[in-house]
């Protein structure tokens, strides 16, 4: 995969499917899993997570790695997908669109579901000093300001990568907690 965004129509109808993105954030948070242990947790059928974890490697999103004995793990290649349809026309250019709006779909179900189970989580993460729950905000930049802003969050979110690629780093009580941003500008 390259660094910039995708713009194979056939890679970007690949990550247009829901369950994919689930198979994704599960090999990012989880590391390496065959496709058995991928439909324990996910609650779906074996066949069906091999065959999107299949569709998911062909346009290079994962990989099987040698696991012990015939079991085939897949690991995440790509830990980041960049979907626009700047640049892009026609079918590509829909394709981009589809991918994003599945995406969005599968977070905000992610997020919900998340929300749904806060009452369940220990006290200690159902404080109002751990920072879960959503919050909204509405600044008024300018170009130069919301670019400058949005690599300030991501140099802030980098101090943590090393984390999500090397377990043994994670310190005890760590869990996975997901930030989802969106920078939109409203209209003329």
């Amino acid at each position: 995969m390259t660094d910039g965004p995708i713009s194979d129509p056939k890679a970007l109808r690949a990550l247009s499917h829901p369950f994919r993105w689930k198979l994704i954030n599960l090999l990012t948070e989880e590391g390496p899993c065959t496709a058995t242990q991928c439909a324990a947790v996910l609650g779906e059928s074996v066949a069906s997570c091999s065959y999107h974890l299949n569709m998911l490697a062909k346009y290079g999103f994962v990989a099987e790695v040698e696991g012990p004995g015939r079991q085939k793990p897949w690991k995440i290649i790509s830990r980041r997908q960049m979907i626009s349809s700047e640049g892009l026309e026609g079918e590509a250019a829909m394709a981009a669109e589809t991918a994003v709006l599945a995406y969005l779909d599968h977070e905000f179900e992610r997020t919900r579901e998340r929300l749904r189970q806060h009452d369940r989580l220990p006290d200690e993460w159902r404080r109002e000093e751990s920072g879960i729950g959503i919050s909204a905000t509405t600044k008024f930049l300018t170009v130069e300001e919301t670019g400058e802003l949005q690599r300030e969050l991501r140099e802030l979110f980098n101090r943590y990568s090393d984390r999500t690629h090397n377990p043994e780093l994670r310190p005890e009580g760590a869990r996975p907690v997901r930030y989802f941003l969106s920078t939109t500008v409203s209209p003329d």
